[in-house]
């Protein structure tokens, strides 16, 4: 009897065992899919916090601070070491592709409500841009200028008025030529000075050297 009483009591902590092991297993799985959750939501919602809000009104263009604050640029970096992608680039996901052949530059932007449409991740199409197709209108793209992987336009210092940039949009290839460079203080709203009976393309980005200052260059279509 007694040794029937004692292998009773080893199968009933054997169930109990065994419920504990499953149990803390159930746990441990519900956590870690929770936690998995909210980390994936966490990324999204940090990643639609970073994307720039931006509008125009009137002759300026209303810039946050996510974009007027940016990194120096680093005069050691060789040219080599930009603008090159060690992976083949699938241009048609773009809404259009920005090239300025005199600095190696090749990138495509999204549309505004693109949320890849984000100064972190591309060039950046600025909201109340008009596209290529617009006569008149004006396409505003901004980006970094700095030594990080996304500073896609370090070397705009490097143009000058008459040099030339293309954009390719809905099959077509626009060409336009810098009529203008001129520097604005970053208070948050850059002033557009352009010629309004021209279809514009207007580049910003952080002055080089000069961590005050942003610098805007007005190109007009020429063909």
């Amino acid at each position: 009897m007694q040794m029937l009483n004692q292998l009773m009591q080893d199968n009933k902590f054997k169930k109990s065992h065994s419920l504990l092991i499953g149990s803390l297993l159930i746990f441990i799985g519900i956590v870690s899919l929770s936690w998995n959750y909210l980390l994936k939501m966490k990324d999204e919602v940090y990643s639609d916090m970073k994307i720039a809000m931006m509008d125009t009104s009137g002759d300026d263009t209303k810039v946050t601070n996510n974009y007027i604050s940016d990194t120096p640029v680093a005069d050691n970096v060789s040219d080599d070491s930009k603008g090159k992608e060690n992976y083949v680039i699938d241009y048609s996901k773009y809404l259009g592709v920005l090239e300025i052949p005199k600095i190696g530059l090749k990138r495509g932007f999204y549309n505004i409500g693109s949320r890849y449409n984000n100064i972190q991740y591309n060039v950046t199409m600025v909201e109340g841009s008009s596209l290529p197709d617009v006569v008149n209108g004006n396409l505003i793209l901004m980006a970094h200028s700095g030594d990080a992987y996304i500073s896609y336009f370090a070397y705009l210092y490097r143009l000058n008025v008459g040099d030339y940039a293309y954009v390719t949009y809905n099959g077509y290839k626009y060409k336009y030529h810098i009529v203008n460079i001129y520097e604005v203080p970053k208070t948050g709203l850059v002033r557009i000075q352009r010629n309004y009976d021209r279809t514009s393309l207007t580049m910003i980005t952080c002055t080089k050297d000069n961590d005050s200052t942003q610098t805007v260059y007005i190109s007009e279509l020429v063909g």
